[in-house]
């Protein structure tokens, strides 16, 4: 039988690795040295994979979590001592991934492109000063809803990867 603990630690090590740097390091060095353009070229390339990461890795890490060298596979992990510290925090990871992937991203990308219509209707861009036609002010604040909300979706699946990686540690001797 294949050892499934390293195949656990390098699939949590990259959902972490990948949700810190693309949260923290990557999507706030982009924003602050590209042109808006670009920026959001970039990210509308990048978000795909990385929404793709953090719902496919959480699936990973709970079927890979063991217990010596033995894999918990499914019916380990509905234990009772599994639910709490694994598949909540799997679960968490997996579905806010998920509502990010096939809902808060399309919509988001959806109001983008209907700001740049509304930006040649206008003669003007989304991000210039004011005053703004009251069509562009609305997608602005809808853009500004769904941005905030994926963000916050985004936060709660990190803290449900650092739950779990508090939890892994422990383990450790």
């Amino acid at each position: 039988m294949v050892d499934p603990r390293p195949f656990h630690i390098l699939s949590y090590g990259t959902l972490l690795g990948v949700q810190i740097y693309q949260s923290f390091v990557s999507g706030i060095i982009a924003f602050r040295v590209l042109p808006r353009p670009q920026f959001a070229t970039l990210q509308a390339k990048t978000f795909p994979t990385y929404f793709a990461l953090q719902t496919a890795l959480p699936v990973v890490v709970a079927l890979t979590a063991s217990r010596s060298a033995q894999p918990l596979g499914i019916s380990g992990l509905l234990e009772p001592e599994n639910r709490l510290n694994v598949v909540l925090p799997m679960a968490t990871a997996f579905v806010t991934g998920l509502v990010n992937f096939l809902v808060l991203r399309p919509l988001t990308v959806q109001t983008m492109q209907e700001r740049k219509h509304q930006e040649t209707r206008d003669g003007k861009k989304s991000y210039d000063p004011a005053p703004h036609s009251k069509e562009m002010v609305a997608l602005n604040k809808k853009f500004a809803r769904l941005h905030g909300l994926s963000s916050l979706v985004n936060l709660v699946c990190i803290g449900a990867t650092v739950f779990y990686g508090v939890v892994l540690s422990k383990k450790l001797e």
